[in-house]
């Protein structure tokens, strides 16, 4: 029997990728290092996360912010104002709630995933760790004596093979010296000698390589027994952290997941309460009685002439007066109520500085309809009335308590901050804008600005 060494070749390198094959358990091993490694990657994942929702909670803040002072500050009345202003609360709460998403990720998942890295990882001191160094002695001490057998099989194998090889090439030369007249008979005899010569090494070979073969195939059962010990402890290992991995990707679904959240509910549930709530008739019924046919108006009537009171005093100036506060002008005011005062939502003085997540910055409405721009626009240049001419817009603070005596006068106290829209008239009478969005008028020596 003659076997050709070649012809084993592709057979064998079919085997080498194999587990079972010496020095194949290492990518079992490299788990270890992959699975530290993936830790550190689930914790800067996280924490980019974190930074996502914290920036995406600061720019509804800001957001917010800044259109809470434009509405308040605009021509939007009542309830729908009110309405209006809820969906910058709703801003306010939803960043709030992205922020505990933020603390969520920071202080418990990424915290915990750190934690259990660190009991399931052991650092060496010379580097590596513990575990990875465990299992890979574990594998190379299941494989030694097989790998010792397996090495003298292959060993075995060899010297067949080359005696394979010897005896095939002698019977070609024997069969060439047969047809070749000048090969003589010593020759030709020498040439069959030499074949079986090669014909007994090649069954002494044989067989010792089939004796190395039986040996290596009772050596096998207890090397894939020792093997799968060491593997299934490794397995033990991943199973851990498979499953934690599970557990803390289930804590992150919590945490980012806000439908589950019973906050987040009752957000959307107190906006819609609140922009339902709105009332169109409540507000125009409002306006009416402060800037309609609603208002008070003391209508002329005859007087008769009061020597004793040569220079007629309004009702004004018979409001008790608080003790060191100045007299309030003495000439009644006859003033058509004016505009509450407007806020353009486009300030081209105010740069918006809040970064925006897609780099891009938010454009200004605009709209060329009914003569153009927006209701937010300034229109100081047609909201003065009275003899005062228009106001910039400046914040006053009172200096005493005044009870107003018209339904166009303001009530304050003393530490009260108002809005002066429109400057001081020649009777001593200012105009103004309370924060509740109520206007009227006031003494000008009343206030002082800030």
């Amino acid at each position: 029997m003659s076997v050709s060494y070649d012809e084993t070749v592709a057979g064998a390198e079919e085997a080498m990728d194999s587990f079972w094959e010496v020095g194949n358990y290492k990518p079992a091993v490299k788990r270890f290092d992959d699975g530290h490694r993936l830790c550190n990657d689930l914790m800067a994942c996280l924490q980019e996360r974190a930074k996502i929702e914290k920036a995406y909670g600061d720019q509804l803040t800001a957001w917010s912010k800044r259109w809470r002072q434009l509405i308040e500050k605009g021509p939007q009345y009542g309830s729908v104002e009110r309405a209006w202003l809820a969906v910058m609360t709703e801003a306010e709460k939803v960043s709030e709630l992205h922020q505990e998403v933020k603390n969520g990720l920071l202080n418990e998942d990424v915290e915990k995933v750190k934690n259990w890295q660190k009991e399931a990882y052991h650092k060496q001191m010379i580097g590596g760790f513990k575990e990875a160094k465990e299992a890979e002695e574990g594998f190379k001490k299941a494989q030694k004596p097989w790998a010792k057998k397996a090495k003298e099989m292959e060993t075995a194998k060899k010297t067949y093979h080359m005696a394979c090889k010897e005896e095939k090439l002698a019977a070609t030369r024997e069969a060439n010296g047969k047809t070749d007249a000048s090969v003589t008979q010593d020759q030709q005899k020498k040439l069959h000698e030499k074949v079986e010569k090669c014909k007994n090494d090649t069954q002494k070979t044989k067989e010792k390589y089939e004796k190395s073969l039986e040996e290596l195939s009772k050596c096998t059962p207890p090397y894939q027994e020792s093997m799968e010990q060491v593997f299934d402890q490794c397995q033990q290992h991943e199973i851990k952290r498979l499953t934690f991995l599970k557990e803390v990707l289930l804590d992150i679904k919590r945490h980012l997941n806000l439908t589950e959240n019973q906050s987040y509910g009752t957000v959307y549930r107190e906006l819609e309460r609140t922009i339902l709530g709105a009332n169109t008739q409540e507000d125009l019924k409002w306006f009416s009685n402060n800037y309609g046919p609603g208002m008070h108006m003391n209508w002329p009537a005859f007087e008769e002439y009061n020597p004793d009171q040569p220079n007629a005093v309004a009702r004004r100036e018979k409001v008790k007066k608080p003790d060191g506060a100045p007299p309030t002008p003495s000439t009644d005011h006859v003033a058509p109520p004016g505009d509450r005062g407007s806020v353009s939502s486009y300030e081209k003085n105010q740069a918006y500085s809040t970064e925006w997540s897609d780099d891009e910055q938010p454009a200004a409405y605009s709209s060329n309809e009914n003569g153009g721009g927006n209701s937010f626009e300034d229109d100081s240049s047609t909201s003065g009335r009275g003899g005062g001419g228009g106001g910039s817009g400046v914040r006053v603070r009172a200096l005493y308590d005044y009870d107003g005596q018209e339904q166009d006068e303001l009530t304050f106290k003393a530490g009260d901050e108002l809005t002066k829209t429109e400057d001081e008239d020649d009777q001593g009478w200012c105009r103004g804008r309370l924060d509740c969005g109520r206007e009227g008028l006031y003494p000008a020596n009343y206030v002082e600005p800030i």
